[in-house]
């Protein structure tokens, strides 16, 4: 002030002003004699003030270039150069500090921009003065990887733990082996010799209690699924008639079957954190706004310089700068104003869903592009000021004052255009350019325009529209060609539409690999004695049946669950069809697998046989299937919305299955073997082959399994190697599992040929800006007094933990707090608006209505009177008296402080208008390129948020639109352990009672699967599978199939009374091995190859990667690991399980066979 003042009305004028033209009365030209001390004192004390709803420098505004190149000769002299649109008449500027030519420079008293003033005002702020804020913020530094020697730690630590174990080991076998060649002894016979079940064949009194509580639970089992085979198959019709009740009464509920779709309710559960947020934000402040970008480049090459006709350097501009470019840009953009979508009948354009925000005194949409600098106008653009030798001002010359100032409404070059968007607010340049270095935007390679569309809460009908605008929108893009023009673009919509096309396209690839499991499930049950006999000992029927109970099991469950209202998720529809035909193939083929190989006893009918049978291998289902319930049905406990989801449907699809394969498929079962004792063919079941005897044989895999796998797996030195194979595996694994990247990659949701592959490419190259990030204040902080303004604002008196200094502070090291830059703050531009001294506030007089600055009235008058207590902040009743006006002016050339554009959303005023609610402060993240990013983002916010609620005593949060979709990875390793362990213990838990009360045997499992889980990550590191809730949704479910490759085995070996642990483990691997290779094994594999000509990259990824380790790693774990590691420390035999089996069989073929 003391610059003007001194100018225009000083005392002493005429020792620093000379008047160098006159023209009679009227003054055309003055020299002003400056002291360079004064000139240098004000802009150090200036040079770092804040224009807070533009957040840059105010001396970009007043210097007529970007601050970081003004300095206070050529900031005074563009203040007092006619160019600049506002000075009357040349005022020429003379530095010194020493008289000239008799006059002396005016030197008047400064003050520091950390010294207050003499009219009580207080020093400036941190933010408008870098003095008052101390040392520059440090972020703390990275910690340093975990090495030892050099050398990653659990690498280290697992070579070291992996060799002792080896060492210990191989020493351990080495010493029994050595013992037993002295002894001249059988390999367990000091140790098992009491394991003898020749011994126990008359006396049961060795066994313990809890062996003979186990046998008796056992016997149990055994007796009430016999009773129950022999009765489905003697009344097949009854049966199969009740469970084609209970299922169709059950998939019923499809009828009302909901699937959810929105990413929100997929991955947020309503009661995190970030989901409450959002449901705050959006109640108050509306929710927020849909976006279509398009991000452009050109394989043009190009660059030109342009050199301004003032002075000053030359200035290279990139090819997408190019005027004939913008015209081609500007053109594109015309167009999409332009497009006309329908929706039920009526014509939506960009104006009926497009943002708005001075609606409806100005119905332009907002649109952020450089071509709003050129007011979205071919003139302007073409705009420029000249003679016939010189260009004086252009597109170049406005673009740079814009680039600087983009909240002017004159550019003060000689073409006085706005800067301002024909929307109302300002063009940030860091949102509308792209591929610039530092802040030189005229090098920018790519333009980036954004289209901000209204959203909708609640109301269907104008959701829809936008919808329908945006699907237009993406037709036009996608048929859009400008060989001078690259295009990427989006639009709310995309991501979306994208997966569902992915889905859509992959359904053909997912049909075909059901149908090569159900054909190969519907052949590889029967088991054929001879060419003639072939369609008699088929079971393709039978087979189509088994694969008809997995699915009424899958649809049974969704219908269920549809009755209750709870919505379907795609990853229940594609994930648990697998899961529930992994699970039920296989006891299908143990069930079926068994009867084959079964003898009916003499006497014995076929409801006997089977029935008999079904006790010998139900309690084995029982035990995989009520494990896999539980574990499912904890697994539920989980808060991630798609693991809870999938964890209800799958536990309730597993035990639906495993009670129709009890009932329907055994009647099934006693009706297909009824056709082929009679030697009709299968599937024509009305022809009948004549009598024949055949000899009966086992099956091709079962006597591989018999006579040679098992025997090799089991050899004495076959044994150690397979220890350390698969102990070298799980100590890889171990010591990767905390490398396994956390996230997942937009990229990999979109099909191979998505368009919107580009799109993510070009952000992450060519855009400088990330989302919005607002930080809200909840409602009940005081504005209207001293205390309450000083916490939040950013000006002179705020304190200096205020929440925009503190964001401020954040932004200046933005690399690690990921703030780009200072909040946007309504409370700072409300008090520069209210100030006497500003022509912005004004009302009239006889009415108290507001009174715009642009109004010519004698009757408006200045909100606030021009004294001492006028000038301070308003307080009390003054502060909400004129808020609501400030809230809604617009814009304009006298005043571009109204709050309407910028801050109409930002203030929740309470509805009679006294006092304010909840309201926000806005900034920007910096660019984020992949998952790691968005979630230091989410991190970094939230600590900044709680520090600033901490100073305030107030509750403040951040809310960005991507908090809630990686909210979920800030707890996702605690989530994967909780579910994962509690999994585990639900299996181990289950299988210690169904297995008889064996909690060795429990145990053995336990491990078994906990080894597979954790190879499981060891291949997500190799095969670059990040951790999310897809991926954990398999990992739950590779626990689940991981209980039928070990459970069925380890049962096997606990029932099985041979001599001791290796025999033991021969005998199970013989018998169930096959079944579980041919069940889940063969049946998978083939399915699985399939999904890897997914044109959906997450299939590929997250299905067939996965699939196929779940398959390979469950196989060799339960068929080769688990038999040998139950020849080494399986469990005792139970004596009271011997003695029984011994009793059941006596007198049949079959004790001479268990004496052999």
């Amino acid at each position: 002030m003391n610059l003007f003042c001194e100018l225009t009305c000083s005392p002493h004028q005429s020792q620093f002003v000379n008047g160098t033209k006159f023209n009679e009365s009227n003054v055309l030209e003055v020299q002003y004699y400056i002291g360079q001390t004064f000139s240098n004192a004000m802009y150090n004390a200036c040079k770092d003030v804040q224009a807070p709803s533009s957040n840059v420098k105010a001396l970009s505004l007043l210097c007529g270039k970007d601050s970081k190149d003004c300095n206070a000769t050529n900031w005074i002299q563009y203040m007092f150069d006619i160019n600049n649109g506002q000075t009357p008449f040349p005022i020429i500027p003379i530095f010194s500090d020493v008289p000239v030519s008799g006059y002396t420079p005016m030197n008047n008293k400064t003050y520091d921009c950390t010294e207050g003033l003499e009219d009580g005002s207080g020093p400036c702020s941190c933010q408008d003065c870098t003095k008052a804020c101390g040392p520059k913020p440090v972020p703390p530094p990275i910690p340093p990887p975990w090495t030892i020697f050099g050398m990653d730690a659990m690498t280290v630590i697992m070579w070291i733990s992996y060799i002792a174990f080896l060492l210990i080991f191989i020493g351990a076998v080495l010493a029994a082996w050595c013992y037993r060649k002295r002894t001249i002894m059988s390999e367990y016979g000091p140790l098992l010799d009491s394991n003898n079940p020749l011994s126990l064949n008359s006396d049961q009194a060795n066994a313990s209690c809890c062996e003979t509580l186990g046998e008796r639970f056992e016997n149990a089992l055994r007796s009430l699924f016999t009773s129950w085979g022999s009765f489905c198959v003697q009344h097949p019709s009854l049966v199969i008639l009740g469970s084609l009740i209970l299922v169709v009464a059950s998939t019923g509920g499809l009828v009302h079957m909901r699937i959810t779709i929105n990413p929100v309710e997929l991955w947020s559960s309503p009661n995190s954190q970030a989901r409450q947020e959002k449901d705050y934000f959006d109640s108050h402040f509306g929710p927020f706004f849909r976006t279509a970008q398009l991000i452009i480049t050109t394989p043009l090459n190009n660059t030109f310089m342009y050199s301004p006709y003032f002075g000053g350097s030359d200035v290279p501009f990139g090819a997408i700068l190019d005027k004939d470019i913008l015209h081609q840009v500007l053109d594109l953009q015309l167009a999409i104003e332009g497009l006309v979508a329908t929706h039920e009948g009526e014509n939506i354009t960009l104006k009926d869903v497009c943002l708005a925000p001075l609606a409806p005194y100005n119905d332009n949409c907002t649109i952020l592009s450089v071509l709003n600098y050129f007011q979205n106008s071919h003139a302007v653009l073409d705009h420029s000021i000249g003679d016939d030798f010189f260009v004086y001002a252009d597109f170049h010359s406005h673009f740079l004052y814009c680039v600087s100032a983009p909240a002017s409404l004159n550019d003060t070059t000689l073409l006085h255009d706005p800067c301002l968007g024909t929307f109302g607010g300002p063009i940030f340049p860091w949102l509308a350019l792209g591929g610039y270095d530092d802040t030189n935007y005229n090098n920018a390679t790519a333009l980036v325009i954004t289209f901000p569309l209204n959203n909708y809460l609640n109301d269907t009908m104008r959701l829809n529209k936008a919808l329908a605008w945006e699907k237009e929108y993406i037709r036009f893009m996608k048929n859009f060609k400008n060989p001078n023009l690259t295009i990427a673009f989006n639009a709310e919509r995309s991501v979306e539409d994208e997966l569902d096309r992915g889905s859509n396209s992959d359904i053909r690839t997912i049909l075909i690999s059901y149908v090569i499991m159900f054909i190969y499930i519907s052949l590889a049950l029967g088991h054929i004695h001879s060419f003639r006999r072939v369609m008699v000992d088929s079971k393709i029927s039978l087979g189509i049946a088994g694969i008809l109970i997995v699915l009424s099991s899958v649809g049974a469950s969704l219908g269920i669950f549809s009755y209750a209202g709870i919505p379907l998720t795609l990853i229940v529809i594609e994930v648990i069809p697998f899961l529930v035909l992994a699970v039920g193939v296989d006891n299908i083929f143990i069930i079926v697998q068994t009867y084959q190989r079964d003898e009916r006893m003499p006497h014995e009918e076929i409801h006997q046989q089977i029935g008999r049978i079904l006790g010998d291998v139900a309690p084995s289902m029982f035990l995989s299937s009520f494990s896999e319930t539980v574990a499912f049905f904890l697994g539920a406990l989980s808060s991630m919305p798609a693991v809870r989801t999938f964890s209800l449907f799958a536990g309730l699809a597993v035990f639906i299955d495993f009670l129709l394969q009890i009932s329907c498929f055994v009647s099934l079962l006693g009706l297909d073997a009824r056709r082929q004792e009679g030697n009709r063919l299968d599937i024509i079941c009305c022809v009948k082959l004549p009598e024949g005897q055949e000899a009966k044989t086992d099956g091709f895999l079962f006597r591989f399994f018999k006579k040679f796998y098992a025997p090799f797996i089991l050899k004495e030195w076959v044994r150690p190697i397979v220890v350390a194979v698969f102990v070298g595996i799980l100590s890889f694994s171990i010591a990767v599992v905390n490398k396994v990247e956390v996230g997942l990659d937009q990229k990999l949701s979109m099909p191979d040929d998505s368009y919107m592959l580009d799109y993510f490419g070009n952000i992450s190259e060519y855009l400088h800006t990330g989302a919005p990030v607002y930080f809200v204040v909840e409602d009940g902080l005081n504005y209207s007094s001293l205390e309450g303004q000083n916490l939040v604002c950013g000006g002179v008196g705020c304190n200096n933990d205020s929440l925009v200094q503190q964001v401020y502070a954040a932004s200046l090291i933005s690399n690690y707090t990921t703030i780009a830059f200072t909040p946007s703050s309504w409370l700072d531009d409300y008090f520069d608006w209210v100030k006497p001294q500003s022509s912005c506030c004004r009302y009239y007089n006889g009415t108290g209505a507001f009174c715009n600055a642009s109004v010519v009235n004698t009757s408006c008058v200045h909100c606030r009177p021009m004294t001492p207590e006028g000038k301070q902040r308003p307080v009390g009743d003054d502060f909400m008296q004129f808020l609501p006006m400030f809230l809604s002016d617009n814009p304009n050339v006298k005043c571009g402080k109204g709050g309407h554009a910028a801050y109409a959303t930002a203030v929740d005023l309470y509805a009679n208008k006294t006092g304010v609610g909840a309201s926000y402060f806005m900034t920007y993240h910096t660019i984020l390129k992949d998952s790691p990013d968005f979630i230091d983002a989410l991190k970094m916010a939230r600590t900044l948020a709680n520090n600033i609620s901490q100073s305030m005593n107030h509750k403040v949060f951040a809310y960005s639109v991507f908090y809630v979709f990686y909210e979920q990875y800030l707890t996702i390793a605690y989530d994967t352990v909780l579910n994962l362990s509690v999994s585990l213990a639900a299996i181990f838990v289950v299988s210690s009672v169904l297995l008889g009360f064996e909690l060795w045997s429990a145990v053995i499992v336990s491990i078994t699967i906990a080894m597979i889980l954790v190879n499981m990550f060891g291949v997500m590191w190799l095969w670059d599978i990040s951790l999310n809730a897809v991926s954990l949704v398999n990992l739950v479910m590779s626990c689940g199939i991981s209980v039928e490759f070990c459970s069925h085995i380890v049962r096997a070996f606990s029932i099985s009374v041979k001599k001791n642990r290796v025999e033991r483990a021969e005998e199970a691997l013989a018998h169930m091995g096959s079944s579980v290779f041919s069940g889940i094994t063969l049946t998978k594999f083939g399915g699985i190859l399939i999904l890897a000509l997914a044109k959906s990259q997450i299939f590929q990824v997250f299905y067939f990667r996965m699939y196929l380790a779940i398959v390979l790693l469950g196989a060799t774990h339960g068929l080769i690991f688990l038999p040998v590691l139950l020849s080494y420390i399986g469990p005792s035999v139970n004596k009271a399980k011997v003695f029984a089996a011994n009793q059941r069989y006596v007198g049949t073929e079959r004790e001479r066979l268990l004496n052999y």
